[in-house]
């Protein structure tokens, strides 16, 4: 008889309380269709990862996993944000899974193409990529900007699959490789890519939010943003050389064209120049500075080697 693949669906939650109800009656209908259909084993589990909620998140996840049978969880010890929660619940499933989905709580990825996802994994995709097929329901603004980001990863040299979140299926085997992997400064959908294997791509229309409201406001995408390129690029370093290069030619000019005026007795003195070419330099220098200590800073956190979580409990263990 062939052994069928336990399947586990991590889902990082922070202040969750409102949506999580509703996620679990449609997580729960997705999984009893995948396991009556024989395409999972009966051992699968969703994992909530509570990222140290404020709310009752988690007393809420302990109560579905005693109500419900195909859920779990596990609790950091404190709020890591979230690429280090799905982190800890991908480490942590591994250890229990043959396949691993990560999707977000708010049900604005389509279960639906979980099955889609499964298919292709059996087909001998060992990654597989849940990305939108459309931004029609997006504001001018997110809009713009999230085409915006993807565009400019692009332009610094990062492999990202355009459109892609954090909803994907890894094989096992791929998180056994992902483990290797120590950064401090976390990119999950600039690093899955590095590893390699067969991957493939799933085609969802993203849904509104169910409830609550969305943890990702405008200044935590930006610093998203700027941890995803500096993380994985060093041509803003590269563009600061030749930068420099740049106003290292211009000054010579500017030099030699001041020497010739003044040898020819028509030099006169003012201050625009001067005070312009004075700001310039210095802003110049200081927005090099500020990228080199982004960097300088992220290599001092890389070198620390700190955990990136701890989980505090596991339902799972605690089950035993």
């Amino acid at each position: 008889m062939e052994k069928k693949n336990i399947l586990y669906i991590v889902v990082p939650c922070y202040n969750e309380e409102e949506v999580l109800n509703e996620t679990t009656k449609q997580l729960e209908k997705k999984m009893n269709n995948l396991v009556e259909k024989e395409i999972i084993s009966n051992q699968s589990r969703v994992m909530y990862v509570n990222d140290g909620s404020k709310d009752k998140t988690w007393e809420l996840i302990e109560k579905i996993s005693k109500e419900h049978e195909y859920f779990t969880g596990i609790s950091l010890s404190r709020n890591r944000g979230h690429q280090n929660a799905l982190l800890a619940g991908l480490m942590t499933a591994k250890e229990y899974a043959d396949i691993v989905i990560s999707m977000d709580a708010d049900l604005q990825d389509d279960i639906n193409a979980i099955d889609e996802m499964l298919e292709k994994y059996h087909n001998g995709c060992d990654i597989v990529y849940g990305v939108r097929s459309s931004r029609k329901k997006d504001s001018w603004f997110k809009k713009t900007t999230a085409q915006g980001f993807y565009k400019f990863m692009k332009l610094m040299g990062v492999d990202i699959v355009y459109n892609h979140a954090d909803y994907r299926l890894t094989s096992k085997r791929v998180l056994e490789h992902f483990s290797d992997y120590k950064e401090v400064n976390l990119f999950l959908r600039g690093m899955f890519p590095l590893i390699g294997y067969q991957s493939d791509i799933v085609y969802y229309e993203r849904k509104e939010r169910v409830a609550g409201t969305s943890k990702y406001p405008l200044k935590k995408m930006l610093n998203f943003a700027w941890d995803g390129i500096t993380s994985f690029s060093v041509r803003p370093i590269r563009f600061i050389l030749i930068l420099g290069v740049l106003i290292f030619i211009i000054s010579c000019a500017i030099t030699l064209y001041c020497i010739i005026v003044k040898l020819l007795g028509n030099a006169v003195t003012g201050w625009t120049f001067l005070a312009c070419s004075i700001w310039m330099l210095a802003g110049v220098q200081m927005l090099s500075l500020g990228i080199i200590g982004e960097y300088v800073g992220k290599m001092y956190n890389e070198t620390k080697a700190r955990p990136r979580y701890i989980v505090s409990r596991n339902l799972l263990e605690e089950e035993k």
